[in-house]
């Protein structure tokens, strides 16, 4: 059974359907462009300053919370002459946050941003971004600090487990298809942090240094197609420098790159506490957020006399105000307001576990120990809190649904910022669910502290599944690769006292495996959001098929990595606001590794990873074949899946570009996630963006002419078929 498949979003040539979808989107554009230029022209210039600065909507200084704005991370007033609504503010990418439980309410979790990006799904990302977007309306907000874009350059990174990938084109469209989601439910969603903020460890002063080709190649492409895809209503800035320039001020980013080369045309607004001065406005930045972080509400009375006495000022409160209107208009906020309403908990729980399933990567299975057979009459369940929950990540993005967390764990003391960098655990038992799904069985817990425990108690048992978690946050980096508090021991005594073993994981990033060579089974969970418990045991038993896909690299250990030692660590302390001592400054060469992030940087070096990207096992097995790539102005590749086992799976087929007239390289340039019934083939086709198959030169975005090596992959190392095309010599920038 064979059928043809055009990637739906994907290839515009599928369906005239996209042609519509332009041509309404660009109705919208042109009538919130006239709204805002018009609106704009009868505001006074206090009106517009109002709408550029904004508290955190959070008991913290002595700011006053207007009555009926609901606790979140931002408030900015309304205009209500000229019927401009406020904007209510939440965090994040993972669903509305917790705010440690000032609303007293809960929200759905979904899964980690990692987790997101396991599915290689923008479909699933856009239906995840629309469900956390509802519920953000019926609570009260009409933005979302949603769309975290930053690629993951280093595993350690405090924040990895928000981000989506490695790579630009996967973080890009997967990144544009969520924001599309939140949209769609007239709810502004930002992208952020722009941009080059892979790590926390002094986040407000270290200075991101790179070669300006390199970032576009890389970081500053994954945001690209991320504001293509997803017409962001804003850019959010980050806090650290770029190049010598803190990003929230910074013309090159700000106004030379996203505003003119990509014609952005929503608003800057800054991290919170990333303002330092009021001619940030100059620079680029169009918003100060929570203002009370920062030293001084540097773009309101400031901002308002400098536009008095300078022209420079008053041109750019006009623009500044007419961006946060354009961005109002287009997303429909001010026709659709949000109306606190109940919430769908079972339409959210029901989506979380579907991206936590689709999510869910088998990374190792010996022997098909997984699927877990009925006949196992005793199981043991170690360590990871698994009897209470499944872990999140810290800082603004957790989430916690109605009740708080299971388990709430301290971890470092820091002022106002503590309880959001507690570890926390969402109310979503795997011991439970295992139990649930195996009732015949007798399935035991030991909270794994010491492994001489685990290990006698091992040898007891028909089945050992052992719960690994690496907890990460906002904040603070990692200091290794290893699990923490003694974990690695712990596995390898099971696995030593017990050959029937599972480890699950539940971690932020990628970590080492000491023991990988002496167990049965591997399961990166990730942090799998509000029904994790269900979605590993359904993974565990059978009841769904594996088909994550790795969105980042496993290195063997940190001596591969561009930087083995994690910059600042041993200078600078954890903090989570900490903006460190006046002009202090911790440059990270990025250089290094420039636009070669992640796989691309172990394939220059030729090292072999632990686990490479886009790798992933199913319970059904895989044929790729027939890769053709086109040329021309629009290049596209097309390539066979065939499900070739006995039963239904998803695989994800992965082009990659592997030589160039340059030399020899490693681009993803295309992949498509198709699921299949056994012996069914499906050919697909995928548009090529020539920006992956260009550098960027002097002269812009140049093909070299020559011939172009292209390879279909089941990872970015399991290359199968080969195929080339000469391509004509081609330049072109963002003037032309």
């Amino acid at each position: 059974m064979k059928s043809w498949l055009c990637c739906a979003g994907l290839l515009a040539a599928c369906s005239t359907f996209a042609v519509a979808q332009r041509a309404e989107a660009q109705d919208t554009t042109n009538n919130a462009d006239s709204r805002a230029a018009s609106t704009e022209a009868a505001m006074t210039d206090a009106e517009r300053v109002s709408l550029l600065h904004g508290i955190m909507a959070m008991p913290y200084g002595d700011v006053k919370i207007p009555e009926g704005v609901p606790f979140g991370a931002g408030y900015i007033p309304g205009i209500e002459r000229l019927a401009v609504p406020p904007l209510t503010e939440t965090d994040a990418s993972l669903g509305v946050s917790y705010v440690g439980g000032l609303r007293g309410d809960g929200a759905t979790a979904l899964p980690s941003g990692m987790a997101m990006g396991s599915t290689w799904s923008p479909e699933l990302m856009h239906k995840g971004g629309a469900r956390i977007a509802d519920e953000a309306h019926a609570k009260g907000f009409n933005v979302l600090l949603a769309g975290g874009i930053n690629l993951v350059r280093d595993p350690r990174g405090g924040r990895a487990f928000e981000y989506l990938g490695e790579d630009p084109l996967h973080s890009g469209l997967l990144g544009g298809a969520a924001v599309a989601g939140i949209q769609s439910r007239h709810v502004i969603s930002t992208v952020k942090h722009f941009v080059l903020n892979p790590t926390e460890t002094g986040r407000q002063f270290h200075n991101g240094i790179i070669d300006e080709g390199a970032l576009r190649m890389s970081d500053l492409l994954a945001f690209e197609i991320a504001i293509e895809k997803g017409q962001p209503g804003s850019v959010m800035c980050a806090y650290n420098k770029v190049n010598g320039a803190q990003a929230c001020g910074n013309d090159r980013m700000l106004n030379g790159i996203l505003k003119r080369d990509w014609g952005y045309k929503g608003w800057v607004m800054s991290d919170w506490g990333a303002v330092r001065a009021t001619d940030f406005a100059i620079e680029g930045l169009d918003q100060q957020s929570g203002a009370q972080l920062d030293a001084s509400v540097f773009f309101g009375q400031p901002l308002l006399d400098a536009a008095k006495r300078d022209k420079r000022y008053r041109d750019r409160i006009a623009d500044m105000s007419r961006r946060v209107l354009r961005s109002i208009y287009a997303v429909g906020v001010d026709s659709n307001p949000p109306s606190k309403a109940p919430v769908d908990a079972a339409a959210g729980a029901a989506v979380a576990q579907e991206i936590a399933e689709k999510g869910i990567v088998l990374l190792q299975n010996r022997d098909g120990i997984l699927p877990l057979a009925a006949s196992a009459k005793r199981i043991l369940v170690v360590g990871g809190y698994a009897d209470a929950g499944v872990l999140s990540g810290g800082g603004s993005s957790q989430v916690q649904g109605q009740g708080g967390p299971a388990v709430s764990l301290p971890t470092i003391e820091d002022g106002p910022f503590t309880a959001m960098m507690a570890q926390n655990f969402h109310r979503s038992s795997p011991l439970a669910a295992i139990r649930a799904r195996a009732p015949q069985a007798e399935v035991v817990f030991r909270d794994g502290r010491y492994p001489a425990e685990a290990a006698l108690a091992a040898k007891n048992a028909d089945l050992v599944i052992v719960f690994g978690t690496q907890w990460m946050t906002e904040g603070l980096d990692v200091a290794d690769l290893s699990l923490p508090q003694g974990q690695d021991a712990v596995i390898a005594a099971v696995a030593k006292a017990n050959p029937n073993n599972i480890v699950v994981l539940e971690t932020g990033g990628p970590i080492a495996m000491p023991w990988k060579d002496d167990v049965g089974a591997i399961v990166e969970a990730w942090y799998p959001g509000a029904r994790g418990g269900e979605a590993i045991a359904a993974i565990l038993f059978g009841d769904v098929n594996p088909s994550g896909r790795l969105p980042v690299t496993f290195p063997a250990s940190v001596a591969q990595l561009p930087r083995p030692a994690l910059p600042g660590a041993e200078t600078v302390a954890p903090s989570f606001g900490g903006h460190g001592k006046p002009g202090q400054t911790l440059d990270i060469d990025y250089n290094v590794e420039g636009a070669d992030v992640g796989y691309r940087w172990f394939a220059r070096k030729q090292e072999k990873p632990l686990y490479p990207f886009g790798y992933g096992l199913s319970y059904t097995s895989f044929e790729r074949s027939g890769l053709a790539v086109s040329g021309g102005a629009n290049p596209s590749a097309s390539f066979t899946l065939r499900n070739s086992g006995g039963r239904d799976g998803a695989d994800v087929g992965q082009v990659y570009l592997v030589e160039t007239p340059r030399g020899k390289t490693r681009r993803l340039v295309a992949f498509a996630r198709v699921d299949l019934k056994p012996g069914e083939a499906r050919t697909v086709e995928v548009p090529i963006d020539p920006r992956l198959l260009a550098d960027w030169t002097a002269k812009g975005w140049t093909i070299a002419p020559g011939t172009y090596r292209f390879a279909l992959g089941a990872s970015a190392e399991d290359l199968i078929e080969e195929t080339s095309v000469t391509l004509a010599e081609r330049t072109w920038n963002y003037r032309q």
